[in-house]
């Protein structure tokens, strides 16, 4: 009643092959970017910014580049951190380069940077796959850490080791520095979150993404039925490379303004992104949506009740928080592998039959 696609034809092989063929569906997203381009930028303000939105959209488009290698072609990264600490470096390096430029190509060439990285080290997926793949992507983010901690090229030979945005602005208005309006660096990273999305939705859905998905199920198989997995392998370390390092641009330039690697960029920034991804959901682009929106919500959530309204000590709240993260993490690997996108695909299908019983 609520939620069917009954009597929603396709007349055609293009309209059924549009991103969200489902009539509701269509509507129900234009309806969330309505909300979220016209109405949130005029109520926003500093703490919904700093605390919740800018983590939200930022966190989201890493989660959605981690799960296309991770859960749609099933190459296991413990790299995140390092692919984003490569996005924050070549955008430092860049605006500090051509200060002229504007920051969209800053930011996307910061991505590109990264994907090129991403697929030098995605080139042992080649041989090796599952611990060995991850154990390989972990020494990436090892290394990564390490080179821009010991390349005094890379931070400008600045005597702290530390990176700060220098001050930027899009078509007269500010989107870097301490001066941006919070309205601003919304709007410019809810751009990129929604241009990766929807690049990702379709990828996904085409050609390329079932030859992700093939090398998943069974490379083998996938390999004699014709799919290439030199090229079905290197695209998804470049795609998820990418996204990854416009997330590290952004996580640096709008978000923090100021960044040490080891600190912001380190091993738990990997972890951090990758359970995102499992508590989200495996191989769904709404998955890594809610995986983000939770792990980014819950920390506001157990501050308010737990020191604010039971006035319990700041690092029990802390602690709280890693073991609420990793019973959640267990939970759903046992009961419920795809996470909250599957419990999202239940609740269609209830409301499909709704009022009547499953």
């Amino acid at each position: 009643m609520f939620y069917r696609e009954a009597g929603d034809f396709k007349t055609s092989y293009t309209d059924d092959s549009q991103t969200f063929p489902i009539k509701f569906d269509r509507y129900r997203y234009y309806v969330v970017l309505a909300v979220g381009f016209g109405i949130i930028p005029f109520i926003i303000n500093d703490y919904w910014a700093n605390a919740l939105l800018l983590p939200f959209l930022i966190y989201a488009i890493a989660a959605i580049g981690l799960n296309i290698l991770v859960g749609y072609c099933g190459q296991v990264s413990l790299g995140t951190g390092g692919f984003m600490a490569v996005g924050a470096y070549a955008c430092y390096k860049l605006m500090t380069a051509f200060p002229d430029v504007s920051m969209f190509v800053h930011v996307f060439l910061a991505g590109g940077v990264t994907a090129i990285v991403g697929v030098l080290f995605g080139l042992p997926s080649l041989r090796i796959k599952g611990f060995y793949l991850a154990v390989a992507t972990l020494a990436a983010q090892f290394f990564l850490v390490w080179l821009f901690n010991r390349v005094p090229w890379f931070y400008n030979y600045s005597a702290s080791g530390q990176i700060n945005a220098p001050e930027r602005d899009v078509f007269g208005i500010i989107i870097t520095g301490p001066n941006a309006p919070a309205w601003a660096t919304y709007l410019f990273c809810l751009i990129f979150l929604a241009f990766c999305a929807i690049i990702a939705r379709n990828l996904t859905r085409g050609t390329t993404g079932r030859s992700w998905m093939a090398i998943r199920d069974m490379d083998i198989a996938a390999e004699i039925i014709g799919v290439n997995p030199l090229k079905a392998k290197l695209t998804a370390f470049a795609v998820s490379s990418f996204f990854v390092g416009i997330a590290g641009a952004l996580f640096f330039a709008v978000y923090l303004g100021a960044v040490e690697v080891g600190e912001v960029f380190g091993i738990q920034k990997s972890f951090l992104v990758l359970f995102m991804v499992i508590i989200g959901g495996l191989g769904s682009i709404f998955g890594s949506f809610a995986g983000a929106a939770f792990l980014v919500l819950l920390p506001v959530v157990l501050k308010v009740v737990g020191v604010d309204v039971l006035g319990w000590p700041t690092d029990i709240v802390a602690h709280l928080q890693l073991v609420i993260v990793g019973a959640l993490i267990i939970m759903f690997l046992i009961l419920e592998p795809h996470g909250l996108a599957q419990l999202w695909r239940v609740t269609k299908e209830k409301l499909r039959l709704w009022p009547f019983p499953h």
